[in-house]
């Protein structure tokens, strides 16, 4: 016999499945992990072992760029969180209380943003305006927001 080899089909099943995963592969490192600025205490152990939820507003946790146990990102645009910041001085922004965490949120140009007060070190989240007010996605971070230490702020 003579021209190009033929392969068994069981030869060609296999390349062609490796050809996918390699193609799988290419086409999902496309995708950037949201860069994600830390905060000045980042480092506190509090904030490197944080608990972050494994959902948000129904959305997978992704990577973020750097991946470290202090930030957290979800969906795509993403939902961040980062721990970390200085905790918020007395303030006139708005302050909510969910599930016994109190939070400072602010509204941005594409979203709304929410601190959490009376917590030391800080908490803060990020939400795209896609998601709607920032509040209605604070429960998913109860628990991590609970355990960070208190510093005696709370909503008046």
């Amino acid at each position: 016999m003579h021209g190009r080899p033929r392969l068994r089909p069981t030869l060609r099943r296999t390349l062609s499945t490796a050809t996918l995963c390699v193609a799988v592969v290419l086409l999902g490192g496309c995708t950037r992990a949201p860069e994600v600025a830390l905060a000045p205490a980042a480092g506190a152990p509090v904030c490197a072992t944080a608990a972050w939820p494994s959902t948000v507003a129904r959305q997978s946790r992704v990577a973020t760029d750097p991946d470290t146990g202090s930030v957290a990102a979800w969906g795509d645009p993403a939902v961040i969180a980062r721990c970390g910041l200085d905790p918020l001085g007395p303030t006139t922004d708005d302050c909510v209380s969910v599930d016994g965490v109190d939070w400072v949120v602010r509204a941005l140009s594409d979203g709304s943003v929410a601190t959490t007060y009376g917590r030391d070190p800080a908490i803060e989240v990020l939400a795209p305006a896609a998601y709607g007010p920032v509040p209605l996605l604070l429960p998913a971070f109860t628990a991590v927001a609970s355990s960070l230490p208190e510093n005696g702020r709370a909503c008046a």
